[in-house]
């Protein structure tokens, strides 16, 4: 069985579908019979750009609070620096907070 990871990433919301659209295109499919599948839901993110930086949103030395949607989705092993490409290629920011956890596949528990 090969492994499977869940990828999370903060998006402002007006990149959710793009975003959803591009990974979709750039990865094979983890659900035999399913594409585009994932699960999103609204969040606040906050940050503070330091100098050097060239912030999406908000101000450098500022407090920026921003609604943002949490996108969730799996991803065969084979690629993962695939996807991880293609939420770059979409992400508005400099810096997005992409987090990869491998999980088990609840196939291989059958």
């Amino acid at each position: 069985m090969a492994k499977v990871f869940r990828i999370s990433v903060n998006v402002p919301p007006e990149f959710l579908d793009r975003m959803m659209d591009t990974i979709t295109d750039a990865i094979d499919t983890p659900y035999p019979g399913y594409e585009r599948a994932f699960g999103y839901f609204p969040v606040t993110g906050t940050w503070r750009s330091l100098e050097g930086s060239n912030p999406y949103k908000g101000k450098v030395g500022e407090i920026e609070i921003a609604d943002e949607m949490r996108l969730e989705f799996i991803v065969l092993e084979k690629n993962l620096k695939i996807a991880v490409a293609a939420i770059r290629e979409v992400h508005p920011y400099e810096e997005p907070a992409i987090d990869i956890v491998e999980i088990i596949d609840w196939h291989s528990l059958e």
